[in-house]
C-alpha cells in the first residue's frame, strides 16, 4: 500500500468481500497445490523437488545427499511452505509400495506398508530415479517456460518437459477446494503402446485403446474384478472405480490340512490395519469360517488365514472376507486435472494422452529450434575460424599492430562482431594444423545436423515419426525387468451369490419366527412349539409360526401381490412384542401379508388372486433385494392377491367362495417370473377362497378342528382347469379352508 492510500477505508459489502477472497483462495489451491498437470503428471511440490535435486546434480549416477538438504533447498527456493509437507512428498515419490514407478531413489527408513512413517529427513538420503531424468530431460533446451519463483531471486519450469507418461504410469490423488482427483497408477510400456496406437490413429476410440493398456497396474499387485464394459465407461468419462482383490493361494499341510496365503493387499491399504480389521471381527465372530491370522510378513506380503476346519471351502472363506475386510478395496477414478491452459478439467484416457503427446510434439519443436539456433551460432563461429586458417598472417598482423584489432578484423575479413571476438579469444595451440582439420569436421557435422533439424521443422509427418521413436524407446526402456512387469491381475469378477455369502457370514442358529394378526414380527431362540404360551399387545394374537434357522431368507407375500425378503439374522429377537413388519419393508397400509415361506432354491410355489387367477413361480424369483419388494402377481383395480402355497405336487385343488371345489393337474398351469396369470377355476359369484398343491396318490387332506382329515377318492373332482367345481365332501370345513 502506498503512503497515499495509508488510512484509507473502503466500504465493501461482506458477501462480495468473502466471495472475493474465497475465489482467490480456492483458485490457489486447485491450480499450485492439489491438481496435477496434464502433461507432466505433477503437482508443484513434485515439480518442484525434481528440479532442485535436477539443480544439486542427483542425477542416478551421482552419489546421495542428505534429504534435509534437498528439503532445505525446495523450501528456501522455490515452495515457502512447511518443511513437514515437502519431506512427505519426498518421501512418497520414494516407496515402492506407493509409487509405481519411483521418481526418488531413497537410502535410509522410508517407511513401509504397515503405514510405519520415514525416519526424519536429517538420517535419510536421496537422488533421482531414471525416471526422473526422463521426466527432465531436455529442460536446458528452452523445451519448457520458466516463470520466476516467489521471491524474484530464481526462476522454475512451469512443466517438466515429460519424455515419460508420469500422469498416468504414477497416478495423482489430490483434494482441492470444491474438486478433486484420482487416478491410479498404470504400466508405462501398456501406456507408450496406447500412445503409438493414437499416434498411427487419431480417431481410435478408448475401447480400442485400452487392448494396449487393459487397466490399472497398482504397485502392490492384486488382482483387478471389473467387468470390461465399466472399464471402458469410466475411462471414457474419466469417472468410475475399481474393485481390487488381494492375491492368495492355498497352501496343502500334513493330515489334509490347509491354509491360506495372501501375498498381494490392494493399492494403499495398510497392511498392520488389515490385520486388525480381520481380528476384531473374528473377536466379534463375524467370521465363522476363519479360526486365526498370522502376519509372516518379511520383504514381501505374507498373511497365513487358517479355516474354522478343513470342510471349510478356500474360495468361500475368501468371499467372505472379501466382503467383510480390506481385503477387497475399491479404488476410485476422477482424472480431473490442469490442462495447458492451467485450466481444471475432467478428461477421459483419449483426451489425457493427447494432451501428452501435444506436450511432447511442443516440446520436440521448441527443442528442435534450440538446437538450431545453437547449431547456427557454433557455424558462425567456426566460419570465422575457417578465415583465420586461410589469413593466418595477416590476422597475426592486425593483432599486434592494430590499436582496435577487433574493429579491423571485421572490415578486412567481412567478420560479424561474434566471430571477431571468438577470434581474439582463440588460443595460439589452435592454431594447429591438426586443429583446423577438426574444425572442418565439426562444420560438416553441424551443416548435416542444420540440414536435419530444418527439414523437422519443416515436416509435422516427420515429427510425429521422431515422437512415436521416442515412446518407443521409452516403453521398451521402462517397460521390461522386474519395474515394467505387470504387477496387478486383469480377472473377471468371480464372487458367490450374495445369499451364500451372507449365509457363510451369519453364525447358524435355531430359531423360531413368530408373525402377529397385526404384522408384529419377532424370532425367538430355538424352536418353539404351537402350544407354546406367545404373549401379544392387546387385541392382537398369533398369525404364523415357522421353525427356521438364523441363516435363512423369509419370503413374505403381500395381498398387493408384491413378494419381499427378510434375513431372520435381522430380524428383532427375544421375548417382547417385536418389530411392526411395515418398518422393515415397505408395505402399503391397506394391504396385508397373506403368506409366509423359507426360501428354498428353486422351489414352487402356486400364486393367485381373488378372481381366481394364478401361475406356478420359482422361489428364486420371488427373491427381493430391496425394501420396496418384487412385483409377482399383476392385479388389476380391486384385485388382492389371496395365497401363495407350496407346489410340491402333481395336482391342484382350488375352492372358490361358492364352496365348489376342482380338482386338476398341475402341468396345466404356466410358470413364469411374473404375469397376471391364467384361469384356475370359474365363478358365477365371489372369487377365489383357497388353493393347495398335493400328491393324487396320496390325497387330498385339510384341518377339521384338531384333527386331519385326508381324502383319497378324488374322482368326482377332477377335471380341467377353469371348470366350475362341485361342492366339496362331506366334512369339509365350514371356513372354506384347507387349514
Amino acid at each position: 500500500m502506498t503512503d497515499d492510500n495509508a488510512g484509507t477505508i473502503e466500504d465493501t459489502p461482506l458477501t462480495e468481500a468473502l466471495s472475493t477472497r474465497y475465489l482467490a483462495y480456492a483458485l490457489s489451491t486447485i491450480t499450485a497445490r492439489s491438481l496435477p498437470d496434464v502433461r507432466d503428471g505433477l503437482k508443484p511440490v513434485h515439480r518442484r523437488l525434481l528440479y532442485a535435486m535436477h539443480a544439486l546434480k542427483l542425477d542416478p549416477n551421482s552419489g546421495f545427499k542428505k534429504c534435509a538438504r534437498v528439503v532445505g533447498d525446495v523450501m528456501g527456493k522455490f515452495h515457502p511452505h512447511g518443511d513437514a509437507s515437502i519431506y512427505e512428498a519426498l518421501v512418497r515419490l520414494a516407496q515402492d509400495f506407493a509409487a509405481r514407478y519411483p521418481l526418488i531413489e531413497g537410502q535410509g527408513n522410508f517407511g513401509n506398508i504397515d503405514g510405519d512413517n520415514a525416519a526424519a529427513m536429517r538420517y535419510t538420503e536421496s537422488r533421482l530415479t531414471e525416471v526422473a531424468t526422463a521426466l527432465l530431460a531436455g529442460i536446458e533446451e528452452d523445451t519448457v517456460d520458466f516463470r520466476p519463483t516467489y521471491d524474484g531471486e530464481d526462476e522454475e519450469p512451469v512443466v517438466l518437459p515429460g519424455a515419460f507418461p508420469n500422469l498416468l504410469a504414477n497416478g495423482s490423488a489430490g483434494i482441492a477446494v470444491g474438486m478433486a482427483t484420482s487416478i491410479p497408477p498404470h504400466n508405462a510400456g501398456e501406456l507408450c503402446a496406447a500412445a503409438l496406437h493414437l499416434i498411427a490413429d487419431p480417431e481410435a476410440t478408448t475401447a480400442a485403446l485400452l487392448l494396449h493398456m487393459p487397466g490399472p497396474d497398482f504397485p502392490t499387485g492384486g488382482v483387478l474384478v471389473e467387468e470390461s464394459a465399466a472399464l471402458v465407461a469410466a475411462y471414457e468419462i474419466g469417472r468410475g472405480g475399481f474393485r481390487v482383490r488381494a492375491r492368495w493361494h492355498r497352501e496343502e499341510l500334513r493330515h489334509g490340512t490347509w491354509q491360506l496365503v495372501v501375498t498381494e493387499i490392494p493399492y494403499q491399504v495398510q497392511k498392520s490395519r488389515l490385520i486388525e480389521q480381520i481380528a476384531e471381527l473374528l473377536e466379534q465372530k463375524k467370521l465363522p469360517l476363519l479360526a486365526d491370522i498370522r502376519d509372516e510378513s518379511t520383504e514381501t506380503v505374507r498373511l497365513v488365514l487358517e479355516p474354522r476346519n478343513r470342510a471349510v471351502d478356500a474360495a468361500m472363506l475368501m468371499e467372505t472376507l472379501f466382503r467383510a475386510t480390506q481385503l477387497e478395496a475399491r479404488f476410485p477414478l476422477n482424472m480431473n486435472v490442469l490442462d495447458a491452459t492451467r485450466t481444471p478439467v475432467v478428461m477421459g484416457l483419449r483426451p489425457v494422452l493427447r494432451a501428452w503427446l501435444d506436450h511432447r510434439h511442443e516440446v520436440l519443436v521448441r527443442q528442435s529450434r534450440h538446437r538450431l539456433e545453437a547449431a547456427l551460432r557454433r557455424l558462425e563461429v567456426l566460419n570465422g575460424y575457417l578465415a583465420v586458417y586461410l589469413n593466418l598472417d595477416a590476422v597475426i598482423r592486425i593483432i599486434r599492430e592494430e590499436d582496435e584489432p577487433k574493429r579491423e578484423l571485421m572490415r578486412e575479413f567481412s567478420l560479424s562482431e561474434i566471430q571477431a571476438e571468438a577470434i581474439l579469444n582463440m588460443r595460439l595451440r589452435s592454431l594447429r594444423r591438426l586443429e583446423e582439420t577438426e574444425i572442418r569436421r565439426e562444420h560438416a557435422s553441424l551443416r548435416k545436423q542444420e540440414a536435419k533439424l530444418r527439414a523437422l521443422l519443416d515436416d509435422e509427418t516427420q515429427r510425429w515419426k521422431t515422437i512415436a521413436a521416442d515412446i518407443e524407446a521409452t516403453g521398451k526402456r521402462f517397460g521390461g525387468g522386474a519395474l515394467g512387469k505387470r504387477r496387478t491381475e486383469i480377472g473377471a469378477a468371480v464372487t458367490a451369490p450374495t445369499a451364500v455369502v451372507e449365509e457363510a457370514l451369519t453364525e447358524r442358529e435355531s430359531v423360531t419366527l413368530v408373525l402377529s394378526q397385526k404384522l408384529w414380527i419377532r424370532v425367538l431362540r430355538g424352536h418353539v412349539s404351537e402350544t407354546a404360551e406367545l404373549k401379544f399387545k392387546d387385541g392382537d394374537a398369533l398369525a404364523t409360526m415357522l421353525a427356521c434357522e438364523t441363516t435363512d431368507r423369509i419370503l413374505l407375500f403381500g395381498s398387493n401381490g408384491r413378494a419381499y425378503t427378510l434375513r431372520a439374522a435381522d430380524l428383532p429377537r427375544g421375548r417382547g412384542d417385536g418389530q411392526p413388519v411395515r418398518l422393515l419393508i415397505d408395505l402399503p397400509q391397506n394391504d396385508d401379508i397373506v403368506a409366509v415361506h423359507l426360501h428354498r432354491p428353486e422351489r414352487p410355489y402356486l400364486v393367485a388372486s381373488n378372481t381366481g387367477r394364478g401361475f406356478l413361480v420359482s422361489s428364486d424369483d420371488l427373491l427381493a433385494e430391496k425394501r420396496t419388494g418384487r412385483q409377482v402377481l399383476n392385479l388389476k383395480e380391486g384385485e388382492t392377491a389371496v395365497t401363495l402355497v407350496d407346489a410340491t405336487g402333481d395336482h391342484v385343488a382350488v375352492i372358490g367362495d361358492n364352496r365348489k371345489l376342482l380338482i386338476f393337474p398341475r402341468e396345466q398351469l404356466p410358470q413364469l417370473a411374473r404375469g397376471a396369470g391364467v384361469i384356475l377355476q370359474k365363478y358365477r359369484d365371489g372369487g377365489l377362497r383357497d388353493a393347495r398343491v398335493f400328491s393324487l396318490a396320496e390325497g387330498l387332506s385339510w384341518k377339521l378342528g384338531e384333527r386331519t382329515r385326508t381324502e383319497t377318492n378324488l374322482h368326482e373332482w377332477l377335471g380341467a382347469r377353469g371348470q366350475a367345481g362341485r361342492l366339496p365332501p362331506s366334512g369339509f370345513p365350514r371356513s372354506g379352508t384347507f387349514t
